[in-house]
């Protein structure tokens, strides 16, 4: 975690000092930039873990995509709580931790859901598609992280 505290605050300070008035921009509204950030890193890595176990190891593709979503999950998790919510107490961890694994399964249900619709439904390309919808349950996410499992107590 000092690693990523350290990285992020010689780019903020650099970015404070070339671009003032885009930075304070960009500061009020860093906890959902932070977001983005996480979720793009998380992502990444999901696809890097899915490639890595299913493309080079050969192991099943549902056991990959499993084993990549636990690990990705864990990420994820510690990222939002102790990065871009700044939580660093224990206290609260167990129900959030819990409300989370819940919300992202409800995510997961509604991505079948919306994807359905649009793609066999609406008849939209499923490329555009998931891109539409990972913007709405991202959206979705945030104030669900922001508001009810990290928020300020």
């Amino acid at each position: 975690m000092e690693l990523i505290d350290t990285l992020y605050f010689k780019v903020r300070n650099r970015f404070a000092f070339h671009w003032p008035i885009f930075y304070s921009y960009c500061d009020y509204r860093k906890s959902f930039l932070k977001f983005l950030l996480a979720g793009t890193f998380s992502s990444a890595l999901d696809i890097l873990f899915l490639f890595i176990l299913h493309g080079l190891f050969n192991v099943g593709l549902v056991l990959s995509t499993s084993l990549a979503f636990v690990i990705v999950f864990c990420v994820s998790f510690f990222l939002q709580k102790r990065w871009t919510f700044r939580q660093f107490s224990h206290k609260h961890t167990g129900r959030q931790l819990t409300v989370y694994l819940a919300n992202s399964f409800l995510g997961l249900n509604l991505n079948g859901i919306l994807m359905h619709l649009l793609v066999v439904r609406f008849g939209f390309w499923y490329i555009l598609s998931q891109i539409v919808v990972n913007l709405v349950i991202g959206l979705y996410n945030f104030f669900i992280y922001k508001y009810l499992i990290f928020r300020q107590r």
